[in-house]
């Protein structure tokens, strides 16, 4: 996976955590917030290696691209 997959499939798993229980109350799934902190721990690992140390060339342009559109509203339907 790829550090946006890991980004986004952590979104996907805290949405799924939070479940409807009896007569609208809610819970937490533990083992779907365990699996969302590894992914976006993973996601945080790769942004961070693709940082720019100082070197002056930074991340490629095709993954800055992907993290944009991962980090972005419109790719999570939200506009």
């Amino acid at each position: 996976m790829t550090g946006p997959e890991h980004y986004r499939e952590a979104e996907r798993l805290l949405t799924e955590a939070a479940a409807e229980g009896a007569e609208g109350t809610y819970f937490v799934r533990p083992e779907s917030l365990a699996a969302a902190q590894v992914h976006a721990t993973l996601a945080l690992a790769a942004a961070t290696a693709l940082i720019d140390s100082g070197g002056g060339t930074g991340m490629p342009i095709d993954d800055y691209h992907a993290w944009a559109k991962a980090a972005s509203q419109e790719e999570r339907g939200q506009r």
